[in-house]
């Protein structure tokens, strides 16, 4: 794939994981803080928390019914047009969104996460068109590691796109929370003007769609039918869920405990962001080479385990700063590796419903962890943090009993044929 419509379909992730981070902090400020105008006065602070959970995890469970449908859909209409309606839903979204915040509607907000959640589906097929272009498994995992620094990018962009537009320090009286939602809008335009200009079909040849709406729910029980991606899913579900239960209430966790303000959480996602992006562009390619998949999913969970649990321990501010870099780290190539191998796990003409089962698995697990989360922060901020850990734990012991001595699993690591084949 040549430089320029690479970047385009690395854009089309950033665009995606933008909004993620620009979204969480417009969603917490103008529901759980009694200060801000959109929701009355007499709300509770219990119903604030309830509300969040579930608009947020209403946006992740709209996003794995999406992402199931639309990337088994770019298996038959092409990479291009899929991530086209996809673009188009996003602007439709976000359009609602800053029309929820004009008018303080609830109902519009709910609506706006709903639509934005279900076209959010392009990152599976960004990954399948980089895995159509890939011309070897070296390649492939270097695309995967530009992937996620393409994804680290946006985790940054977002809360400073949304921290500088909010702040009267910057713009002065014409903040506010209106302004990262019209700047989202006008980056997916963007977007779509680059993906129409730069974009070449990548799929060799479309097929008649012969799914439908049911399709939505049987991408995930397809999988036990692949006995390969059956026994690669679980372990993915559970590593993912710790990963995001630390990163969505990492915000709630440094303002109960350091009384953190939006610059000192900001300036922790800047230095989450660029170690993400820094090991995915320089150490996942030479881990991959190097190492056995297997063995790289074990240690970098592990390393998530035990510095979740230092930072769960954590009294001293400043370590904030530094404990949350080998957390990050290690997710930063935990993800591209599981990526490679559910890749591995099917033949060419299942790309994108192996990705797309991996964004639904990564969904499901966001918007579970969303709902859970918000009532577990009431009770305690410290208690997604928990959950994180012994997520990860459940994914290194789901590991060992699915993984170890398989000789399905193992073929990932030696082949590059499809164990489909091999099983």
């Amino acid at each position: 794939m040549k430089d320029l419509p690479r970047l385009a379909v690395l854009f089309v992730v950033f665009v995606d994981i933008l909004g993620l981070g620009l979204m969480i902090p417009v969603l917490s400020e103008i529901l759980l803080d009694p200060g801000q105008k959109f929701l009355p006065n007499s709300v509770s602070g219990d119903r604030r928390e309830l509300l969040y959970g579930t608009i947020l995890g209403a946006f992740f469970f709209s996003w794995f019914f999406g992402a199931a449908f639309i990337s088994k859909l770019s298996d038959y209409i092409g990479r291009k047009s899929a991530i086209l309606i996809c673009l188009c839903g996003a602007f439709s979204g976000y359009l609602l969104t800053f029309l929820a915040l004009e008018t303080s509607s609830v109902l519009l907000l709910l609506a706006g996460r709903v639509i934005g959640g279900f076209t959010a589906g392009n990152q599976p097929i960004a990954q399948a068109a980089l895995i159509d272009e890939a011309e070897d498994a070296q390649q492939k995992a270097k695309f995967m590691g530009q992937m996620v620094a393409a994804v680290a990018i946006g985790l940054v962009s977002g809360p400073l796109l949304t921290a500088s537009l909010t702040s009267k320090a910057v713009m002065g009286e014409s903040a506010g929370f209106e302004l990262p939602v019209l700047a989202a809008l006008m980056l997916v335009v963007v977007n779509i003007v680059l993906i129409l200009r730069y974009f070449r079909e990548t799929l060799p040849a479309r097929r008649k769609i012969d799914f439908g709406p049911s399709e939505v729910f049987l991408t995930l029980v397809r999988v036990v039918q692949n006995p390969v991606t059956l026994r690669l899913a679980p372990v993915f579900f559970f590593a993912v869920m710790g990963f995001n239960a630390f990163y969505i209430f990492l915000d709630d966790f440094l303002i109960a405990r350091f009384a953190f303000g939006a610059f000192k959480n900001s300036a922790v996602l800047v230095v989450l962001g660029a170690t993400m992006g820094s090991v995915s562009l320089y150490l996942v390619g030479p881990v991959s080479r190097r190492f056995r998949s297997i063995d790289i999913i074990a240690v970098t969970v592990s390393i998530m385990i035990v510095f979740m649990t230092g930072y769960l321990l954590n009294q001293v501010a400043w370590l904030a700063f530094v404990l949350v870099i080998p957390i990050i780290a290690a997710f930063g190539i935990t993800y591209p590796t599981f990526l490679s191998m559910f890749s591995a796990s099917v033949d060419a003409s299942r790309q994108g419903w192996a990705m797309g089962v991996c964004v639904a698995l990564y969904t499901l697990g966001s918007g579970s962890i969303s709902i859970a989360g918000g009532t577990a922060t009431a009770l305690d901020p410290a208690l997604p943090l928990y959950i994180a850990i012994g997520s990860c734990a459940l994914a290194l012991a789901l590991m060992t009993v699915l993984w170890r001595g398989n000789k399905a699993v193992l073929a990932l690591v030696s082949t590059e044929q499809s164990p489909d084949r091999a099983a």
